[in-house]
């Protein structure tokens, strides 16, 4: 158990650490420094920590074995301080997904590489294994949070997204909705799963987009470690 929790916790927190971090990178670069004048451009995980989202939520799931997810203290960013407001905040948005993608591309490579380094049937050390175990649950956190921070509903990136392509209506309409979004995405993944779980709810909604990116990040590592990755 304390060892599982070990290979857990640590690629939990860089994998949300960097992607709020992006944010306030992204944000800073298109013209708004608010993240740097609240110093949260910051790896340090105390800084990002949300004490219902970052602990109590997933340790309430995790209790009612529920699928356990959660979420950092947001980056601050100032819409008014963004040199083009609509496009940044998209571009803003979706710093975080795509620094998770990346994130998992990288450790992907690297697990291909130790492969490569360690190929034959001999055990590797113990401390080989705590690595790899670290990394791929890496790949699988970066993946799934970037995934789901996709999903088009307030307040998650997706919904951001959209707001940088949608005609003036549609962004009223994610106005109107967002005070709701919360609540609404509690109903549907916490609630209803909970109610009626066989529905496989998350398994339907966010399992196909995460198992096809891990296919591919398999291949990549696949191809990282001089392996036929076809």
């Amino acid at each position: 158990m304390l060892y599982s929790a070990a290979t857990l916790v640590v690629p939990m927190i860089f994998a949300i650490v960097f992607h709020e971090v992006a944010h306030g990178l992204a944000a800073r670069a298109l013209g708004d420094p608010t993240a740097a004048e609240q110093r949260r451009l910051s790896l340090n995980p105390l800084r990002h920590v949300d004490p219902i989202g970052t602990i109590i939520l997933p340790g309430m799931l995790k209790l009612a074995g529920l699928p356990v997810f959660g979420w950092a203290k947001p980056v601050p960013v100032n819409y008014a301080r963004l040199r083009h407001p609509q496009r940044d905040m998209a571009l803003v948005a979706a710093a975080g997904p795509l620094t998770n993608f990346v994130l998992a591309a990288l450790a992907a490579i690297v697990i291909g590489l130790m492969i490569r380094v360690y190929p034959g049937p001999q055990a590797p050390a113990p401390w080989v294994t705590f690595i790899a175990e670290n990394l791929r649950n890496f790949v699988l956190l970066n993946v799934f949070l970037g995934v789901f921070n996709l999903l088009p509903l307030p307040p998650f990136d997706g919904s951001r997204i959209l707001r940088g392509v949608l005609p003036r209506p549609g962004v009223r309409l994610l106005d109107r909705i967002e005070p709701y979004g919360i609540v609404v995405f509690l109903v549907i993944f916490i609630v209803v799963p909970w109610i009626s779980p066989g529905l496989h709810l998350v398994d339907r909604l966010v399992m196909p987009p995460v198992g096809w990116a891990i296919d591919h990040y398999e291949m990549l590592a696949n191809w990282a470690a001089g392996q036929d990755a076809a």
